[in-house]
């Protein structure tokens, strides 16, 4: 009888035990996937997989040691027990490593409450290639579209428990599917190139793949004939697409591991404003049908609903236990981990105050300047915050879009830059990083 990643949990701890190991935690994945991706009308890729993979932490003291493997027959758990001991054996003392303490584990939880799993059947491979078809049809048929590099769907569904020698021992499944489609608009070195994508844990809710598709083709239809803008010191808008980003790097400086470093723009900031007054930015885990949602971290604490940034002001560091220890202050549930690494800190689904005007509005109020919708590569200082990016976009004049633009720099610093952001009120509400598009004023722009 095939063996449920609880088993394998349970077996990798017993195996531990017998190695000699004072604690352990173990941690399962298992999953399944197909994904198809279709170009020209036809079929070009097709593919269905299916793993298992297992890690296992030891400790001999405050010494630790993980290893990780895909093979679950009961001679390489305990090859594996055996492996991971030995490390430890050699391995430096950490005194701020082990398990979390009994009384600091969840104890109940409502699986049911998340809906994390879609109940509904698996799509066959055929009803995926005809959402990618219909996805690829509906951007070439867009005026000014070239070719699709790429229209793919894809479902996939995966099983997670952890246990753990403390005594904890949780999972659940997830389930997602997704339809993506990239067009290409222009010819020679005139072609320009955009996406658009959903993902879903339930099928019934994701967007209609023809949708997609247009969406696709018109962003890069749109982005043709984009040429640099000019030097100097305008507002910028970071569009809804990529406006997360700037988030991500708040939630990065106020990351517990880096604060432990002292590597942080924000690590002298507890307790003071870092947003504008009227600002929150709220983390909630238990948001139902929402990649990010999950009742327990990858210690065994409960999850939970935090205010982050309260009316302006930084409340906390995100933590697991390792880091609250070195800082000397409670863990925040937030731990995270694969099966070949120990655990760190992360967060969860978040949500930043919207405003009160749209998107549109906003641009009106800029008058002029550059709305990004798209960044590559980054230079950030994680010390002083700061900031520079390529991007490229759309120019606006008197508030009113006029033409695209590429080949450009924005930079700044990150604390300058929270401090001053106006959002609009156009967050998606079914992401995991409910942020919207956000207009900051006076930042350094270098194009021509």
């Amino acid at each position: 009888m095939t063996q449920t990643p609880q088993d394998i949990s349970q077996d990798l701890l017993d195996a531990a035990r017998k190695a000699g190991a004072e604690a352990a935690d173990a941690i399962v994945i298992d999953g399944s996937s197909v994904s198809v991706e279709v170009r020209g009308g036809a079929l070009e890729h097709a593919e269905r997989s299916e793993a298992t993979d297992l890690g296992l932490r030891v400790f001999l003291g405050k010494r630790q040691a993980i290893v990780s493997s895909s093979d679950s027959r009961a001679e390489t758990l305990a090859a594996m027990a055996e492996r991971a001991v030995a490390m430890a054996r050699e391995a430096p003392e950490d005194p701020f490593t082990g398990l979390a303490d009994p009384d600091q584990l969840i104890r109940n939880w409502d699986m049911e409450a998340f809906e994390l799993f879609d109940p509904t059947p698996e799509p066959s491979a055929e009803a995926l290639m005809q959402d990618a078809l219909s996805a690829e049809a509906s951007a070439l048929a867009v005026a000014g579209v070239t070719q699709v590099s790429d229209a793919a769907a894809s479902y996939g569904t995966h099983r997670v428990h952890l246990a753990a020698t403390n005594g904890f021992s949780g999972g659940y499944r997830r389930s997602a599917r997704s339809t993506s489609c990239v067009a290409i608009s222009g010819e020679g070195t005139g072609m320009e190139r955009d996406y658009d994508g959903d993902s879903r844990s339930f099928q019934s809710d994701l967007r209609d793949p023809a949708e997609i598709g247009r969406t696709a083709g018109e962003r890069a239809v749109g982005l043709v004939g984009a040429r640099k803008p000019r030097t100097g010191g305008f507002p910028v808008m970071f569009d809804e697409r990529i406006s997360s980003s700037l988030i991500g790097h708040l939630l990065a400086a106020s990351n517990g591991a880096a604060i432990a470093r002292g590597a942080s723009w924000l690590k002298e900031s507890l307790g003071q404003q870092v947003l504008p007054a009227h600002l929150s930015l709220i983390e909630d885990p238990h948001r139902p049908r929402i990649s990010g949602s999950r009742p327990f971290d990858a210690e065994g604490l409960a999850t939970q609903r935090r205010v982050i940034v309260e009316d302006g002001v930084l409340t906390g560091w995100t933590m697991d236990l390792s880091s609250a220890r070195k800082l000397g202050m409670a863990p925040t549930g937030n731990a995270a981990r694969g099966v070949s690494g120990p655990p760190s800190p992360s967060n969860w689904n978040l949500s930043l105050t919207q405003g009160d005007k749209t998107r549109a509005e906003l641009l009106q109020d800029m008058g002029t300047g550059l709305l990004v919708t798209s960044m590559i590569g980054s230079t950030i200082n994680p010390n002083t915050g700061d900031y520079s990016r390529g991007a490229s976009g759309f120019w606006v004049e008197n508030g009113e879009i006029t033409h695209p633009v590429n080949e450009c720099t924005i930079a700044g610093n990150l604390r300058d830059m929270l401090m001053r952001i106006i959002p609009a009120n156009d967050a998606r509400p079914y992401l995991s990083r409910v942020v919207p598009s956000l207009l900051i004023e006076g930042m350094t722009l270098a194009g021509n």
